[in-house]
């Protein structure tokens, strides 16, 4: 391994280890269940941070009430945060992106915003991800 390639693999597990401290503050588990309660979206059965999620910003199995939101978010602002689990709760209820699951995530007052944020966040050239643009009414980035 090359200097090079050192440098950038420990910048790589710094990074790794401040998302983990960061989603480490945040109960995401009470969060999502408070955001449920809020917006009139089921429950989950679980809720918990991946520090491996790079082609999304979160994931939900319906059938099993799964949900999984990439520990990147807990560097963002809550609102943004939050968003993401309304988006993914929403899939509890639609489990696909049509027009139903959208109007029960535009409920959520700062959807718009958070994506417009989301959209900034991946088009950051100087973030290191090569991961494509979001596509409109998505949360992948």
């Amino acid at each position: 391994m090359s200097v090079d390639e050192a440098q950038v693999t420990a910048q790589e597990l710094a990074e790794r280890m401040r998302r983990r401290t960061d989603s480490a503050a945040i109960d995401v588990v009470a969060r999502a269940r408070r955001l449920a309660r809020e917006h009139g979206l089921p429950r989950p059965q679980s809720v918990r941070w991946v520090d491996n999620m790079r082609q999304r910003w979160g994931s939900c199995t319906p059938e099993d009430g799964a949900v999984r939101v990439s520990s990147r978010l807990a560097a963002y602002p809550s609102w943004v945060l939050d968003y993401v689990l309304v988006h993914e709760l929403a899939h509890l209820v639609v489990p696909n992106h049509g027009r139903a699951h959208d109007a029960l995530v535009e409920r959520f007052p700062h959807a718009e915003r958070a994506r417009g944020f989301l959209i900034a966040v991946d088009l950051d050239p100087d973030d290191g991800d090569d991961i494509p643009p979001l596509l409109a009414g998505d949360v992948r980035p």
